[in-house]
C-alpha cells in the first residue's frame, strides 16, 4: 500500500467526522509533518472540573513499515516539546485508532 493511500483515508475519515485535514508545506523547515487535522471540540465529563478542548493531532504519514526519517524526528521532538501532538502513522488501521 502507498503512503498516498493511507492519506486519501485519513483525508476521507476526518471529513466525516466533521473536521478539517490540511495539507502543510513548510518555507525553511525539513522533516515538519504533512498534515494538520483539527478535529470538533469535544466535552470530557469524566474529571471533577468539565472540560471542553478542541482536538488538533499534526499526522506525519508514512508507507506501511516505513519509520520516519532523523531529520523528521528531530522536527517532531521539537514541535512535542512545544506542547504540539505529533504522530507518524503508517497504516490505515493506525489513521482509525488516531481517530477514535
Amino acid at each position: 500500500m502507498r503512503e498516498s493511500v493511507i492519506e486519501a483515508h485519513l483525508v476521507k475519515r476526518v471529513k466525516e467526522l466533521g473536521g478539517e485535514c490540511r495539507k502543510v508545506t513548510w518555507q525553511g523547515r525539513k522533516g515538519a509533518p504533512d498534515r494538520l487535522v483539527m478535529l470538533p471540540a469535544m466535552t470530557d465529563f469524566s474529571a471533577p472540573v468539565v472540560y471542553h478542548y478542541a482536538r488538533t493531532i499534526w499526522f506525519e504519514l508514512k508507507a506501511p513499515g516505513e519509520k520516519a526519517k532523523p531529520h523528521q524526528t528531530r522536527q517532531h521532538d521539537r514541535m512535542r516539546a512545544m506542547g504540539q501532538r505529533v504522530v507518524v502513522i503508517d497504516s490505515i488501521e493506525g489513521v482509525e485508532e488516531m481517530l477514535s
